[in-house]
């Protein structure tokens, strides 16, 4: 398996929040929504966004896109010190800072809210409702907020996102849904392969020799009975030298990093498919139902079951 296809093999848009955010400045708005993840572009003018986790606004202009992870809260404005002139809150609800509903209040037609259509600023932007519809794995390996400025990156999606934004045609959630994954996913691409990107300990140890390849072995056959003494055969080291090496540059022991791995499929399983807990478990590398459910459990706090009718909300 291709290790960022591995990564990005996950959004999975269902009728996610999309909007067409018009702005005249001065103005500011206060996101409490809790999302997952929310891709924003700019399609014209400037904003501020700031997250709560450091604190630090970062500046987008024309055609930059920025990708807020959740749940922590984040406010977008035309200037850091501006203040939120609305609240954006769980299920789409809208108030004004003194708690007062503001639904309906700014809407300018069909997927476009704000000041005026033909606003100063203009933000494209779309928000994965449920944490199940993005992978645990891709959301461990994001900053609270990342940038991708228009200089350094090129996506011939976002005027077509731009135009599909505002139609009212058949079926257009599901466009947009299909839209928003293309997107996210092609800027992540970018993301991973500039060299501030903070990818994960286990893809940065992919360029290994010996780590790699037990990397790709573990990834590629999850299934297979590994021990530690087999991978080292494999890799031509010694048992020791192998968990000595892969538990410095990835972290954790080999085995530790297969039951992670292996529990990371079984969520995105439970989530995308309607397969039955004992063929997920032997898909995964378990003898059955009941082991998988033993480890899924005391890794992420939820039965998989509790997980699957929850729309992935357990977390390991």
């Amino acid at each position: 398996m291709d290790a960022l296809a591995g990564l990005l093999d996950g959004p999975r848009a269902h009728g996610a929040f999309m909007i067409r955010a018009c702005f005249d400045p001065p103005w500011a708005v206060r996101v409490q929504d809790e999302a997952p993840l929310t891709v924003m572009v700019m399609a014209r003018g400037t904003a501020c966004v700031t997250p709560d986790a450091d604190g630090v606004p970062v500046r987008l202009g024309p055609g930059d896109l920025a990708i807020a992870r959740g749940p922590d809260p984040y406010t977008c404005g035309d200037r850091p010190d501006t203040a939120p002139q609305a609240l954006i809150l769980p299920g789409g609800e809208c108030r004004y800072p003194d708690g007062t509903s503001l639904n309906g209040s700014m809407d300018l037609g069909v997927r476009t809210w704000g000041d005026r259509p033909d606003a100063a600023t203009v933000m494209l932007i779309g928000t994965y409702l449920m944490r199940g519809e993005i992978s645990g794995r891709l959301l461990a390996a994001l900053p609270p907020l990342l940038t991708l400025p228009a200089g350094v990156w090129a996506c011939p999606l976002t005027p077509l996102l731009a135009e599909e934004i505002v139609r009212d045609e058949p079926g257009q959630e599901v466009v947009l849904d299909r839209l928003l994954d293309l997107l996210l996913i092609s800027a992540l691409r970018a993301w991973f392969s500039r060299p501030e990107a903070a990818a994960p300990a286990w893809y940065r140890a992919l360029a290994d020799p010996v780590v790699g390849r037990v990397l790709r072995l573990l990834q590629d056959d999850p299934a297979h009975p590994w021990t530690v003494a087999a991978l080292a055969a494999k890799t031509g080291v010694s048992r020791a030298a192998l968990a000595r090496r892969f538990t410095g540059l990835v972290g954790e022991p080999p085995m530790s990093y297969l039951t992670g791995w292996r529990l990371a499929l079984a969520a995105d399983r439970l989530r995308d498919s309607d397969l039955t807990l004992d063929s997920i478990a032997r898909q995964v590398g378990y003898g059955g139902a009941f082991a998988l459910s033993t480890a899924f459990k005391r890794v992420y706090g939820v039965s998989p079951q509790e997980h699957r009718a929850g729309h992935g909300g357990g977390r390991p």
